[in-house]
């Protein structure tokens, strides 16, 4: 029985160099794949992304190293099981080789209406609010979790 809802989830990170550099080399070719894996993954419902397939020329951030990934799953799980439990973790755990380390979260999460796709201002909003709220039905991470239950508790 669907919920009438989806997950949303935006993924920033910091580049230790731009793209087109050596240090990113491993990174930028192994990109589709990655991008290939989510979408052909159980769950995913859609991905932001510009003609070329993925969404590494967008900047929504001041900083002009921070990338950012934007997908719409049909929920918690199946976004976690793509993120954890896909070949996805082999590139995540290489995060390092590409990434510096957050102060702050990677990853927001937030539930949205079936039917409805996050734009990137959605999405840093989210993120903006994470980082000076906290989690919360609004916008939370895989460590502090909250179903659509709390979101509709705290929506009018």
């Amino acid at each position: 029985m669907s919920s009438g809802y989806h997950l949303a989830e935006l993924n920033i990170a910091r580049m230790l160099a731009p793209l087109d550099d050596a240090v990113m080399a491993d990174f930028t070719n192994n990109l589709d794949q990655i991008n290939r894996l989510g979408d052909e993954s159980p769950g995913f419902v859609w991905r932001f992304q510009s003609e070329a397939g993925n969404a590494t020329n967008f900047r929504p951030f001041p900083d002009d190293m921070i990338i950012v990934n934007l997908s719409v799953w049909e929920s918690i799980d199946a976004l976690f099981q793509y993120v954890y439990y896909s070949e996805h973790a082999d590139y995540f755990r290489r995060r390092k080789e590409w990434f510096h380390k957050l102060d702050l979260s990677g990853v927001v999460m937030w539930w949205i209406r079936q039917g409805h796709l996050p734009t990137l201002e959605e999405a840093k909003e989210r993120y903006d609010h994470l980082a000076q709220h906290g989690p919360t039905p609004h916008a939370f991470t895989f460590k502090q979790r909250y179903s659509i239950e709390d979101l509709l508790k705290t929506t009018p």
